[in-house]
């Protein structure tokens, strides 16, 4: 097997770094190698390389096979192509000034590309952190304006709030004031409706008076002859009175009226045996009479 250009793998997890070296094509990844050309850094942009370009020259004019990732990175930094024209010279086809010239304007040419990509990230870096500081400013005038407009509308509900409290203190005082007016109001139409009520009662008593009157006229016509009938209407006129009278002491006096009513029975007893010992006499009248 012929001997190879390839990478060893070096570096920490997710974060890979390269070694180019000449090895075995026997030998592992990892392993045993003849000669170390130079170091592989992916991660930068641009990538970062570094080897002994004369090395790799030799190496390629001897026979080593470079692999597919060490062919781009020696035909990026101008081994193939400086092979490739030594080759002519070898056939004749070009003096070795001439391709040394050619070689010496490739690398400036490579040279400022390389710069340009160079100084495209850069400004791109520079474009970005400008991008991101007018987003980060105009965030940050959005949440001004929204912090802005909550405080006005805070100002504005506290403003609403103490009107409220304003209006609302005076008509407190009103209804204070009007409450006494209403308890005097109340009073007075306590006041009147005793009045009136004390009104009736009176012409009532008044009304009593000339009924009471028109009927002791009328028994009195009646019952010139009779003595009896003014009794009995003498107590149909205290009937009324007494109930007036038990109207105030309705529980108290029912029992104090039965007992005069008896009383009066136990009077009227004895008019009768009036009567009946005025009977005889009226015989003995007519006896006494001449026939």
């Amino acid at each position: 097997m012929p001997t190879k250009i390839r990478l060893q793998r070096k570096g920490k997890k997710r974060r890979p770094f390269y070694h180019i070296v000449v090895a075995d094509g026997r030998a592992p990844r990892d392993g045993k190698f003849i000669e170390k050309l130079g170091t592989y850094d992916p991660i930068t942009t641009p990538s970062t390389i570094e080897f002994n370009f004369d090395r790799a020259l030799y190496w390629v004019q001897v026979g080593a096979k470079p692999t597919d990732t060490t062919r781009s990175i020696l035909s990026h930094k101008g081994v193939m192509f400086k092979h490739h024209l030594l080759k002519g010279v070898k056939k004749g086809a070009l003096t070795e000034e001439q391709a040394e010239e050619k070689f010496l304007e490739w690398l400036k040419e490579k040279e400022s590309k390389i710069e340009k990509i160079i100084n495209e990230n850069r400004l791109s870096k520079k474009e970005k952190q400008k991008k991101r500081i007018e987003e980060e400013r105009k965030i940050n005038e959005a949440r001004s304006e929204a912090l802005a407009k909550k405080l006005a509308e805070e100002k504005l509900k506290e403003e609403a709030k103490q009107k409220e409290k304003k209006e609302e203190a005076p008509k407190a005082d009103v209804k204070k004031e009007e409450k006494p007016e209403s308890k005097d109001k109340k009073e007075e139409h306590a006041k009147a409706g005793e009045k009136k009520e004390e009104a009736p009662k009176a012409d009532v008593k008044k009304e009593e008076k000339p009924e009471s009157k028109d009927k002791k006229e009328e028994h009195a016509k009646a019952g010139e002859k009779k003595e009896e009938a003014p009794k009995v209407d003498v107590k149909k006129e205290e009937k009324p009175e007494t109930k007036d009278k038990k109207e105030e002491h309705a529980k108290a006096g029912e029992k104090k009226e039965e007992a005069p009513k008896e009383d009066v029975k136990k009077e009227e007893a004895p008019k009768k045996d009036v009567k009946k010992e005025e009977k005889p006499e009226s015989k003995d009248k007519t006896k006494d009479t001449p026939k």
